[in-house]
């Protein structure tokens, strides 16, 4: 009998805290944090309905709705995020669908942890 190995890919998410302290500069502490709360709501509604399009929506779809994920995520200093949402781009465009099923697992899991990770550190708009 042959042996099974899984694979858990562990990455940490990259954040770019200078984005956050820009946002707070700019629009101050509280109208920052609203803007960051709006953006985590609307990247989590995203990476659902991007999960849904790969399978049953038109590619197009699926290509606008990953570049609109990528400037939101870079809006709020997900540049991990951000990335990986560009890659899957680079899959459609290159038409290599065993690369993109690989960069939308990885996509789903980036955006959970960053997700994850602003929520946690929400003490960076202070």
């Amino acid at each position: 009998m042959k042996e099974v190995t899984y694979l858990a890919p562990m990455e940490r998410p990259s954040m770019n805290a200078d984005q956050i302290e820009t946002l707070c500069a700019d629009l101050g502490p509280h109208a920052a944090e609203d803007v960051i709360c709006r953006a985590m709501e609307e990247l989590a509604h995203r990476l659902c309905a991007l999960q849904e399009m790969a399978v049953h929506g038109p590619r197009e779809d699926l290509h606008k709705g990953l570049r609109a994920l990528s400037a939101i995520a870079d809006q709020i200093g997900m540049v991990g995020l951000s990335d990986v949402a560009r890659d899957v781009i680079n899959c459609l465009e290159l038409g290599d669908l065993v690369a993109e099923a690989a960069t939308l697992a990885r996509l789903a899991r980036i955006g959970e942890r960053s997700l994850t990770a602003m929520w946690d550190h929400n003490d960076l708009l202070g």
